[in-house]
């Protein structure tokens, strides 16, 4: 799940979704004191690893690769590091000496890890290990839960079909029980049988005896899924028209929505919600004043994107460049950093200027000092990095320049005086 959702165990999550409970803030440091939980070396982000660190981790380095920063080996061998055995990962493995406990892996991390690892290159062999572990963890009707052994969810199936498009194991051939993965999604999305301003929206899960309620970051997250994407998101076709709703009938039983057309249904669904809402998807928990919802309204834009609808986007992008920085908590929570910066990568726009932060030197300043930044890159924190290390604590790049400032001006200073002087009668 995301940032907004990962904020405790997997029953909270759903209960998150569903609109059942009001999400606890996380600190973005560790609480001092008894039970405070040590950062551990190479993990991106401040705040508690507890429910997150294998996601934001995952996120910050398919992020980063994307803008062509290399990487510390730290921060690589810590998310490899923490593979089970079975090829999955757990939200957080603090130990690793011991062995994981299958039911407590969590699927949307080893999806977002496999992502990462794809985008990274050089780890075919974890990358494989994870995708034996989606399919060994499908549920008989296609889909896939948060842990396994539970029935499945949107987001935690669309996360599952990112990865297995990322790792290019066509999710129509990805099946249990005759039910590919295609088809579990399918069970979440809502078609003809839903009132008219639902349809192609999906729910958080499907109920037996109801056609269930839109979900925004069930839908927006899961229209990458449907889209046919993964992260990080590079499509760069167009398509100019508006995306196209479903055509249905009078009288529209319920059936599923059909595969070729689960992208555009989702994307029409969305380009209303945005332009309804201020250009952002809400959050609305029972109970609550509905409030503005940040994760769902970027996995809007990646979907949008994907499905070739760059211009349907490009309102929420202009509201994330606005708002974002309170999402991110001024760029020092990890997930949502590397979140926003996926989103500026894929509507193409300078993620060293978005909203007028740095979004690359934000997210590098979270984790290790990384090996190499490209040329085209964001150099900011690697510079910064350079001048606090400097090869074992010789005079940095700064403070040479720094000197040297000092000795020009001293010097303008002191011909200034001399010419003064000359010129005294």
């Amino acid at each position: 799940m995301l940032t907004a959702a990962r904020l405790g165990a997997a029953a909270l999550t759903a209960a998150l979704l569903t609109g059942t409970a009001a999400a606890p803030a996380l600190a973005d440091t560790p609480t001092p004191g008894a039970g405070a939980t040590a950062l551990p070396e190479g993990l991106y982000g401040k705040g508690d690893p507890t429910y997150d660190a294998v996601w934001r981790q995952s996120l910050s380095l398919t992020a980063l690769a994307a803008a062509k920063v290399t990487p510390a080996d730290s921060a690589v061998s810590w998310l490899t590091g923490r593979q089970c055995a079975d090829g999955g990962w757990l939200s957080y493995r603090a130990d690793v000496s011991a062995a994981c406990d299958p039911t407590q892996a969590d699927s949307n991390a080893t999806a977002a890890a496999i992502q990462a690892l794809v985008a990274l290159g050089g780890h075919q062999d974890a990358v494989d290990k994870g995708v034996q572990w989606l399919k060994a963890n499908q549920n008989a009707d296609g889909t896939w839960a948060y842990n396994p052994g539970n029935p499945g969810d949107a987001n935690s199936t669309g996360l599952a079909v990112n990865a297995l498009f990322a790792a290019k194991a066509d999710p129509a051939g990805v099946a249990k029980a005759g039910k590919n993965a295609f088809d579990g999604l399918a069970t979440f999305q809502l078609g003809c049988a839903a009132p008219a301003d639902q349809r192609g929206a999906f729910v958080y899960q499907s109920a037996p005896d109801a056609a269930g309620e839109a979900n925004a970051l069930a839908t927006g997250q899961t229209s990458l899924a449907a889209a046919g994407g993964k992260l990080p998101v590079t499509n760069t076709n167009r398509t100019d028209a508006a995306p196209k709703p479903l055509t249905c009938t009078d009288g529209a039983t319920a059936a599923p929505v059909p595969r070729a057309d689960s992208g555009e249904a989702v994307a029409a669904y969305l380009t209303t919600q945005l332009a309804s809402d201020g250009q952002h998807l809400m959050l609305k928990l029972a109970g609550a004043t509905p409030t503005p919802d940040y994760t769902a309204t970027a996995w809007a834009v990646l979907g949008l994107v994907q499905g070739g609808h760059p211009q349907q986007a490009a309102g929420a992008v202009d509201w994330l460049a606005k708002e974002g920085g309170t999402w991110t908590k001024g760029g020092t929570d990890a997930a949502a950093t590397a979140t926003l910066l996926l989103v500026a990568q894929a509507a193409q726009r300078d993620p060293a200027t978005f909203g007028g932060s740095d979004l690359v030197a934000q997210l590098t300043a979270l984790g290790p000092a990384p090996k190499a930044v490209a040329a085209n890159g964001s150099p900011t924190a690697s510079a910064s990095e350079t001048a606090k290390k400097d090869d074992g604590g010789g005079l940095s790049t700064y403070w040479v320049l720094g000197i040297g400032l000092l000795i020009g001006i001293g010097g303008g200073l002191l011909l200034s005086l001399q010419r003064k002087r000359g010129a005294r009668p």
